[in-house]
């Protein structure tokens, strides 16, 4: 037996063990029989859209400073994740700079930026919620070389000590345009403090890039079949079946890696033969988030989970060869499995999911049959 038949031979004897001990929740399939086990949904990869820019790092910010900068033009995603760390009051705001010498339109199409504060999963969360709503739209005009705030009421935010700044936006520059996050004192004009900003070293996290192709689409190879195919799933930002994306830190030039796919747009398409219940199953710890559904002429958000600001913190750690038969295709539902309800659904079903900020991965979407 080669090196994966034996984790996934050790994992099933795992399964094996853990399912005696709750009784069955799957529903019974052709076949009359009863499992717990769920099996790993196969799906085809593609990405797509335009350019992403991140910046979480340094995520404890020390001193005031640039803490990420660099140039795009036409569709593009802004996303800044910094805590104060200074002791000090400060402010965080995004500048666009027209690079060009003829006039420069930007159009913001959907954003989220919620009030600072320490509660971590709370800011995440309202966050995504904000951007997951879909109904912001602004427009930017920069004459040639101008420089602006990218949204006004960003200089009006104050970020206390020890309080987390979170935002998100999608944009689209009719010509390059540079784009800098920065961290500047509370009675300072920030178009002027830009002019003597340095750019600040990254942290050892290294969270901070820019990423093309902003958007991922995850869509089922077949249609699910839940008389057959009992419970399945399909992973989200595990790194061995979705994979992280690379990049480039503007900044110095160096390949980055975006560890949890924070500010990837993905597109979840699946096709049921029946109605099928789909849930958010958190792996990694706490999570909080947003998705959007959309099912027919029907569409709207889910708060994930629904009923409190976060979950995942009752789920049990895994043991090593439990976690890779898992990326391998075979896992476990039980009583400690966390569920987070995403509606039942028949025929063609989509959602827009994007990992939020503060929140720990990856995740699974997780298909059960209706009863």
């Amino acid at each position: 037996m080669n090196f994966a038949g034996k984790l996934i031979a050790a994992a099933m004897a795992f399964i094996a063990s853990v399912s005696s001990a709750f009784p069955a929740i799957a529903a019974k399939n052709d076949r009359n029989f009863t499992s717990n086990v769920m099996n790993r949904l196969p799906v085809d990869v593609m990405d797509t859209g335009g350019t992403l820019i991140f910046s979480d790092s340094p995520e404890y910010v020390h001193r005031n400073g640039i803490l990420y900068t660099d140039t795009v033009s036409g569709d593009a995603r802004i996303l800044f994740y910094h805590l104060n760390d200074t002791g000090v009051r400060k402010k965080l705001a995004v500048i666009v700079e027209n690079t060009s010498h003829e006039e420069n339109k930007i159009e913001i199409t959907r954003g989220g930026f919620s009030s600072p504060g320490k509660n971590f999963m709370s800011v995440g969360k309202a966050t995504q919620l904000m951007y997951m709503q879909n109904d912001f739209h602004d427009t930017l005009k920069l004459k040639g070389g101008e420089r602006k705030l990218f949204q006004a009421e960003m200089d009006n935010v104050v970020i206390n000590p020890g309080n987390l700044v979170y935002g998100v936006y999608d944009f689209h520059a009719t010509r390059p345009v540079k784009v800098f996050v920065l961290m500047y004192p509370q009675t300072a004009d920030p178009i002027a403090f830009l002019n003597i900003a340095e750019i600040l070293p990254k942290d050892s996290q290294r969270l901070r890039g820019t990423f093309k192709r902003m958007n991922r689409t995850l869509r089922l190879k077949r249609e699910y079949d839940p008389k057959v195919d009992g419970i399945g799933y399909v992973l989200i930002c595990d790194n061995a079946t979705d994979f992280f994306r690379h990049g480039i830190d503007a900044t110095d030039g160096s390949e980055v890696i975006n560890y949890g796919n924070y500010g990837i747009n993905y597109t979840l398409d699946f096709r049921t033969k029946s109605k099928t219940r789909f849930c958010l199953s958190p792996l990694g710890g706490l999570y909080a988030g947003a998705v959007r559904f959309n099912h027919g002429n029907n569409s709207g958000m889910i708060a994930t989970p629904g009923d409190r600001i976060y979950f995942g913190d009752k789920t049990p750690q895994e043991p090593p060869h439990v976690q890779k038969a898992r990326e391998e295709g075979i896992s476990i539902f039980t009583n400690h499995t966390e569920l987070s309800e995403l509606g039942s659904y028949s025929g063609k079903v989509s959602f827009e999911y994007s990992p939020p900020g503060a929140s720990n991965l990856p995740v699974n979407i997780v298909l059960l049959p209706e009863n």
